[in-house]
């Protein structure tokens, strides 16, 4: 089970993610509690380890701007985490690229057919916010989205309900923000381990790859 350690601010919380084993930190470029900009990413990512991939998140950016920062960072994996259509995934594809959907009822995932993306990012939909919710929606609605692709849960996880989504929804990888943190943009090292160790502990209990 792979694990995404979202809305990384400091070189400290980046390297207790590394430490207690994280697969990916996510770095967003978009207005948030945890926007960071691209000479803070930039500053961390340089001394991450070699197996450790560092994630840019992008809420409806110019595709422009997207690869000049991804360049000037060394990044390789892009999140799509707006409105951005299917062009977006032709034009960046140079870029591993994850494509985020906020999910309220069944009817969400029928758009994801006209992406193909490398994995598909599940997040809650909340009015006026983009991610970091916090809030999580029915794990039953992201079983169904395996038709479309790779999936990605995120939205609402925490270490003590990371077991079951991962139970309920086998997916390819998990994603937690807030569900890891002090306060917005500040990760806690407990619950940085307990997520990660609760997730490995799951996904090998079901045999997952």
């Amino acid at each position: 089970m792979r694990v995404k350690i979202c809305g990384i601010t400091t070189r400290e919380d980046a390297w207790s993610a590394v430490e207690l084993g994280a697969d990916a930190l996510g770095f967003v470029f978009a207005k948030s509690p945890r926007q960071v900009t691209k000479e803070q990413a930039k500053d961390i990512i340089k001394d991450l380890p070699p197996f450790v991939s560092p994630v840019g998140v992008f809420v409806d950016e110019q595709i422009h701007t997207i690869k000049e920062i991804c360049e000037f960072c060394t990044i390789h994996t892009i999140q799509l985490h707006g409105y951005e259509p299917p062009s977006y995934i032709r034009d960046l594809n140079k870029y591993t690229v994850i494509k985020a959907f906020r999910i309220r009822d069944d009817g969400d995932l029928g758009p994801m057919a006209t992406y193909k993306p490398h994995a598909f990012l599940l997040d809650s939909y909340v009015k006026g916010t983009m991610g970091g919710t916090g809030v999580p929606f029915r794990w039953d609605i992201a079983r169904e989205a395996h038709t479309y692709g790779t999936i990605i849960l995120s939205g609402g996880l925490t270490p003590e309900n990371v077991k079951e989504a991962i139970h309920k929804v086998k997916p390819y990888a998990v994603d937690v923000s807030s569900g890891v943190e002090s306060s917005p943009g500040r990760k806690d090292k407990t619950l940085i381990k307990q997520f990660i160790r609760n997730a490995k502990e799951e996904s090998t209990a079901l045999k997952l790859p």
